[in-house]
């Protein structure tokens, strides 16, 4: 699994030949069509040819084209190494199942939505299911040499369907470091970027970001993933044009780490990571010290994952990313000692609205927004 032969080219064919059938598997008896199309436009986003919270301010603040999301990234979550995959089982069943993992996720995407969601971060090899960390378990979304999952992409093809309908915006991570080394070598890692940018061409959901990977500057097996390369595959996703569209496309770093110069110049969206940022002010600067970086070329700022709460207090994460004109991401895992309720990183996940933390971020956002 993890040896560095190189996959040759004759091998890619094959894949993709495999790959396009079963994609036919999965969708032959599908005719959804779908009509959420996300655009960006200077530092806005558009959805159907409308910015985003359309004429609206909190606190003097324009929130207008920002895309106020969650990081909700076990949606499609399963294990297949039978050692762990007990670690997962659900309290009232005593058994772990992916798929009613699944349909829950769908079934709590309405309530996010109405209290203004409008995009959630999901990624083919999850997060930490224990909140930080990785140990033993494989969740991962592709084989060894980069084709797909038909399982995973099935659970996929469902949520991505269901945030069409709802008119919402998945920003979708592939590579999570702990899974990365699943990938054979850097040849798989490229065939999986190519798969996944195909089949979502082939599924015609244009309501999608790709997030090439979670924190590119902690702990990736392949070169390719790392900092200093990663941008050849946000490239590579960029130039994969199908009827003039293309997918957006961007990679993440560690809390409170500002992008690099190769990402500044290739990526859509600047995503930033508020974990480990505790003052505000902080926050400020990070989106601050952004704009000013010579490379920056006026693209959307975007948190996607910070671990801070104290919505009731003067003064938050949240709130200064908005004074800052920023969008911002809630991540919210399951610490010691909690239940089954609380977190949505930790699994198994309760993908309700049903815990302390979870009830204050949705109700401040609601009050940002005014609910949609």
């Amino acid at each position: 699994m993890r040896s560095k032969k190189s996959i040759a080219s004759g091998s890619r064919i094959l894949l993709s030949i495999v790959f396009t059938f079963g994609l036919f598997l999965i969708q032959s008896c599908d005719t959804y069509t779908p009509s959420t199309e996300l655009s960006i436009r200077g530092n806005k986003f558009y959805l159907n040819g409308s910015p985003t919270y359309q004429d609206l301010s909190w606190q003097g603040n324009k929130i207008e084209g920002l895309l106020f999301n969650a990081r909700m990234v076990q949606g499609i979550f399963d294990d297949s190494n039978p050692e762990t995959a007990e670690l997962w089982k659900y309290p009232d069943t005593g058994v772990w199942d992916p798929d009613r993992n699944t349909n829950e996720f769908i079934a709590a995407m309405e309530d996010w939505h109405k209290s203004g969601l409008l995009a959630f971060t999901l990624n083919l090899q999850g997060g930490s299911p224990t909140g930080y960390g990785n140990k033993d378990w494989v969740n991962t979304a592709f084989n060894p040499d980069g084709s797909l999952k038909k399982r995973y992409f099935t659970r996929l093809y469902r949520v991505l369907r269901r945030s069409d309908e709802l008119g919402m915006v998945v920003i979708l991570g592939l590579f999570y470091f702990g899974q990365d080394e699943e990938l054979t070598d850097e040849d798989a890692v490229i065939t999986a970027v190519d798969n996944t940018i195909n089949w979502l061409h082939d599924s015609g959901f244009k309501n999608v970001i790709i997030e090439i990977n979670n924190e590119c500057d902690i702990q990736y097996d392949h070169d390719i993933l790392k900092e200093d390369r990663v941008h050849e595959l946000v490239e590579r996703v960029k130039s994969s044009e199908r009827e003039g569209y293309r997918y957006y496309a961007g990679t993440s770093y560690g809390g409170g780490t500002l992008p690099g110069k190769n990402i500044l110049t290739s990526a859509d969206i600047i995503f930033l990571h508020g974990n480990g940022v505790n003052d505000p002010n902080d926050i400020r600067e990070m989106v601050r010290k952004t704009r000013v970086l010579p490379d920056y070329n006026a693209q959307p700022i975007v948190f996607n994952e910070d671990d801070h709460f104290e919505f009731n207090q003067e003064d938050y994460n949240f709130k200064a990313a908005v004074e800052s004109n920023a969008s911002w991401g809630y991540f919210d895992y399951r610490k010691e000692g909690e239940s089954f309720e609380d977190g949505y990183q930790s699994v198994p996940v309760d993908w309700s609205v049903n815990s302390e933390r979870k009830r204050s971020f949705f109700q401040k956002l609601n009050e940002i927004t005014g609910g949609l």
